[in-house]
């Protein structure tokens, strides 16, 4: 899936990283960065097999187990793609602002007839099992293939542990980047002086 990466976009257009999909040697990252596209939403992305394996969830995550947020699966993304912020042209695939909203490591603990079971098979059984180290969210959660077929939704589930609170609402009181500290408007007219800067040249 990383070639439909590369073949949805035109980088003398975008500004996102073309990006590689070589493996680092520390624990495997997690990004969620949130992208005002045609509608609001948040993109999940890990780390799995050297690229980060990405899922559009439209409300975000939940830290209440009760949640049962729909994760849409999109094309792989290059790993330095969870360092992006910055505005996509809307005339490009995917086009609107992009902002990091969480990132960190994550374990994995998914097991199967008492065995971890590798990350890659997990995935490609449509089971996951995580455990994030964010700087927002923390714990477990579950991502469970909702279908049958690569294009089948998937869900995301936060898993009833010490990180739970059904009273949380990050998406809502932590808007804002945990790389930049800044919001979606204030990325957007970043992006909108540094264009009318460099038209002035």
């Amino acid at each position: 899936m990383a070639d439909d990466y590369d073949a949805k976009r035109d980088f003398d257009r975008t500004p996102e990283p073309r990006g590689d999909t070589s493996s680092s040697d520390d624990d495997p990252c997690f990004v969620i960065q949130k992208h005002d596209a045609s509608s609001l939403h948040y993109d999940l992305r890990l780390e799995i097999d050297g690229t980060l394996k990405s899922w559009a969830v439209p409300k975000g995550p939940s830290t209440d187990p009760s949640d049962k947020r729909l994760a849409i699966p999109t094309e792989d993304h290059p790993l330095d793609y969870a360092d992006f912020e910055g505005t996509i042209p809307e005339d490009q695939y995917g086009g609107g602002t992009v902002l990091v909203w969480d990132r960190g490591s994550f374990d994995n603990i998914t097991e199967k007839d008492g065995e971890l079971q590798p990350l890659d098979e997990a995935w490609k059984n449509g089971h996951l099992l995580v455990e994030l180290h964010g700087e927002k969210i923390s714990g477990g959660y579950a991502l469970q293939r909702a279908g049958s077929g690569d294009d089948a939704n998937w869900l995301l589930i936060k898993m009833d542990d010490d990180a739970a609170d059904a009273r949380r609402n990050p998406v809502s009181t932590e808007p804002d980047s945990v790389l930049s500290g800044r919001s979606i408007d204030e990325i957007a007219d970043d992006e909108n002086t540094d264009d009318e800067s460099g038209d002035d040249g």
